[in-house]
């Protein structure tokens, strides 16, 4: 049974830096691109960062560039986002899913506010 499940959200102030993780079961890294998404209240859904499942290749979205990296652990069977800079913007729920996004793999997501 495949399972994505977030974790590592909180409520940091405009400049911090957050970790999150998402932890994969039901099968390997090798075998899909894994890719983290936000939805903010009142907007719609967005793609943030995408990490390929050969050669690790990244891609992120405009707004997030410089700022967040993705990373993945193949032993862990884990995918990271860690974000730095963090801005009022970024406030959102984060999920992580396979690329393209499978819908029955949606997990709960991992909540991030960005506030002073």
């Amino acid at each position: 049974q495949v399972q994505l499940v977030e974790s590592g959200g909180a409520l940091v102030p405009p400049g911090g830096s957050l970790r999150l993780s998402c932890a994969v079961s039901g099968f390997t890294l090798d075998r899909y691109a894994i890719g983290w998404f936000r939805q903010a209240p009142g907007k719609e859904g967005e793609g943030v960062a995408c990490i390929s499942s050969n050669d690790g290749s990244q891609y992120y979205t405009d707004s997030v560039r410089g700022r967040f990296t993705i990373s993945r652990d193949n032993a862990k069977n884990t995918v990271f986002l860690q974000m730095n800079n963090l801005k009022t913007e970024d406030t959102a729920v984060y999920y992580c899913n396979v690329v393209p996004a499978v819908a029955r793999y949606w997990g709960q997501g991992t909540q991030v506010t960005v506030s002073s």
